[in-house]
């Protein structure tokens, strides 16, 4: 395998609402929001086809919401509605960059966006296309990491790549623990059992039943995209 070959042919890219904020408050910044697209299009070049799941909590986030005395299901359906917003930026700023990227929303809102439809989005990423998945999984109580869980196992992808503000998953909060180191990679029985917050617990659970790898990675930290995709040893990989 030269070093210029992708390890993986079909990746489901989980962002953060929070990752397209940069150093801002809140929002979506214009500077970190095309260097993420560059991150993306750099797969891309290789040939790799790449799903995208988005979150809202740039904008609003259903928890918050729901904790401050709003009705969580209300509460979630806004938080819904602010991923399909963070998916048109993102495609958006994808085009300005010459690429080609088609926003689905699990919720219907067909005068905005197309609805998601499983063979749609597989045939789109088969002619190079890149599918941002808005909406969540359109029903509230879950999270969009369980979205990029469903998304990733109904359209075949072979890895779960979870973009976060750290570069991996470690053995102890690295902020507050400076002996804390990480793992390059670990299984998900041993993610449990030392209860390890890679993900929430459901979509945790529908990655390990669907024997679908996650990678938790850095998505501030230039080239770490394209290093995870080439089986470079970036981020933290956890396997069945």
């Amino acid at each position: 395998m030269t070093a210029a070959t992708p390890r993986y042919k079909r990746i489901l890219l989980k962002l953060s609402g929070e990752a397209l904020m940069g150093s801002d408050a809140y929002g979506i910044n214009r500077e970190t929001l095309g260097r993420i697209v560059g991150e993306i299009k750099s797969v891309t070049d290789l040939g790799v086809e790449v799903g995208v799941v988005i979150g809202g909590g740039n904008i609003f986030r259903g928890m918050a919401g729901a904790s401050s005395g709003m009705d969580r299901a209300t509460a979630d359906y806004m938080g819904m509605l602010a991923t399909v917003m963070n998916a048109m930026a993102l495609a958006d700023a994808m085009r300005q960059a010459g690429m080609n990227g088609r926003v689905q929303s699990a919720l219907n809102i067909e005068q905005v966006v197309e609805p998601y439809i499983r063979g749609k989005a597989i045939r789109y990423l088969e002619e190079g296309k890149v599918v941002i998945f808005g909406g969540g999984t359109g029903n509230p109580f879950f999270t969009t990491d369980t979205a990029a869980a469903l998304r990733g196992s109904e359209i075949g992808a072979e890895m779960v790549l979870k973009a976060t503000k750290v570069d991996g998953v470690y053995t102890a909060d690295p902020k507050k623990d400076p002996t804390a180191t990480r793992f390059a990679k670990i299984s998900f029985d041993e993610a449990i059992s030392r209860n390890l917050a890679v993900m929430d617990a459901t979509a945790f659970a529908l990655c390990r039943d669907q024997k679908l790898p996650i990678n938790v990675f850095s998505i501030f930290k230039a080239g770490a995209l394209k290093r995870v995709v080439l089986g470079e040893d970036e981020g933290t990989l956890v396997y069945c």
